[in-house]
């Protein structure tokens, strides 16, 4: 049985979604990418805390770092591991955005192995608990060197590494290579992961068969889709499942957004549902016209007429959806 695991993503994959998916059948989780020189410098500091959060629902929990330094991200992690918190931690080298990757954080590091095994090796000695790694097959298509890094990562005592198939430079355009992928896993014999274009449950099965991977990690897949967790399993275990209901749209609408709105202020929480609300709804008859009235919505109140009268005449009323709404109100 291979894992199936959720992947961190900055503004996503907070503790109210993690749980969400936690429920839905995934096997582990991350936080969101957290800044190892941010976390030293001001540990008390509001939003590194929220990243930090580990919810009481949550079974398991990686803690991702990223950084350029070796020996700052190794003190970060060992003052964060003794809290006792997480699982483990991991070490972001994998991240392709601007003001990541071109400073030498995140993907960066795939462009100095030696500081990138430094990195590793001394982490690993400073954590109390396992430090895996998550990075990309390279930096650009003339630097692909995610077999040396993933061997690396096995010499300095790296618990598993989970790999992206494309390069910073593609970030996620063209197409996840899998056949790069399965030549890592048999470089090295630590767990490997992969990652990238797993959209549904059969990509999923596919893709893991084709790479023989240890697990997947899903991204951009499980945006407004926590079902996909579910789904995977069940094909694991030969069940089929059917289609996602617009009921069952429509109360993980209103759960997550009640769920935020008991954690962060009602501005943030607010702001912050607009982006979940339309993955939740795409595809759906009428989505882009409710998307757009749902992005003026300024009050939750108004948030959740819009909701309940989107799925009556998208999918039809439901005297479950009604009582829900009345509930809520």
């Amino acid at each position: 049985m291979f894992e199936v695991r959720l992947a961190p993503m900055c503004g996503i994959t907070d503790h109210i979604y993690r749980t969400i998916c936690y429920e839905q059948g995934c096997d582990l989780a991350y936080t969101e990418m957290i800044s190892a020189m941010g976390y030293l410098c001001a540990p008390e500091q509001r939003a590194t805390k929220e990243l930090m959060i580990r919810g009481k629902r949550e079974p398991k929990l990686i803690l991702q770092l990223f950084g350029r330094d070796p020996d700052t991200v190794a003190e970060a992690a060992k003052r964060i591991s003794a809290f006792g918190i997480y699982d483990g931690i991991d070490l972001n080298m994998g991240c392709p955005a601007k003001k990541i990757a071109p400073s030498g954080e995140g993907c960066g590091l795939m462009r100095t192995p030696e500081k990138a095994s430094e990195m590793m090796r001394k982490t690993v000695a400073a954590s109390n608990v396992p430090v895996t790694v998550k990075m990309r097959l390279g930096y650009d298509k003339y630097h692909i060197n995610a077999i040396e890094l993933a061997r690396m990562a096995e010499d300095n005592g790296i618990a598993s590494v989970t790999v992206h198939g494309r390069t910073r430079e593609q970030q996620y355009s063209g197409e996840a290579d899998w056949n790069m992928i399965a030549e890592i896993k048999k470089a090295v014999k630590i767990p490997v992961y992969g990652n990238g274009d797993i959209f549904t449950a059969e990509e999923a099965i596919r893709f893991q068969q084709k790479s023989e991977t240890d697990g997947v990690m899903i991204g951009r897949g499980a945006m407004g889709n926590p079902w996909i967790f579910r789904e995977i399993k069940a094909m694991m275990n030969g069940v089929t499942v059917g289609p996602v209901t617009a009921d069952e749209r429509y109360h993980m609408i209103l759960r997550h957004y009640q769920t935020m709105l008991a954690f962060k202020p009602e501005r943030i929480a607010v702001n912050e549902m607009r982006k979940h609300i339309g993955w939740y709804i795409k595809g759906l008859n009428g989505a882009a016209t409710f998307r757009a009235k749902i992005n003026h919505a300024e009050k939750p109140e108004e948030a959740f007429d819009l909701i309940r009268s989107f799925f009556e005449k998208a999918e039809g009323s439901s005297d479950e959806r009604r009582r829900a709404h009345e509930q809520n109100n």
